[in-house]
């Protein structure tokens, strides 16, 4: 059984005016996409908060820290805003939770026909299935762990810190 944990973010469809006000006319739920495929794997999902992810602070990760650490299951994935995803891969990952934890994201709004979302999804959750314990981002066909990863806000993708890391 997967655990999914929403936080919000563009793979909800939820598109943040002026960085602050939440519009949620075209909001998606994230098992819409699961419906759409036709997965036959089991999944449970739980809302946590729906923010930007620019507003996520220390306090709402501490919520989602202690709603992993509580879960039944060994695999999550999270599904979260990509601005912060770093800082909250970081924090969970500094934890040291005996799971796996994957995090996913977005960047084109979840309900436009452009979306990433639907792709990043079913990359995380194969991923989760088959990485080991610990906390890693899952983004457009790549998988980074916690502590290295950074957003590249010029090409708007993640990267490894680590050039030439398996060299």
């Amino acid at each position: 059984m997967i655990h999914i944990l929403t936080t919000g973010g563009t793979i909800a469809g939820l598109d943040y005016e002026n960085n602050q006000n939440l519009s949620k006319e075209n909001s998606v739920q994230i098992d819409s996409f699961f419906k759409t495929a036709n997965v036959a794997f089991e999944y449970s999902i739980k809302k946590v908060f729906s923010k930007d992810s620019r507003l996520i602070k220390d306090k709402d990760r501490e919520v989602l820290a202690q709603m992993v650490q509580t879960s039944p299951h060994d695999k999550i994935l999270i599904t979260h805003g990509t601005f912060t995803m770093q800082e909250t891969a970081e924090y969970l990952g500094k934890l040291r939770i005996n799971k796996t934890i994957v995090l996913v994201g977005a960047f084109v709004l979840g309900f436009d026909k452009r979306t990433d979302g639907s792709f990043n999804l079913g990359f995380a959750i194969s991923s989760l299935m088959h990485l080991t314990q610990g906390v890693f981002i899952a983004m457009n066909g790549k998988v980074f762990e916690w502590y290295d990863v950074y957003k590249n806000l010029d090409e708007n993708k993640f990267q490894t810190l680590k050039v030439n890391r398996y060299v």
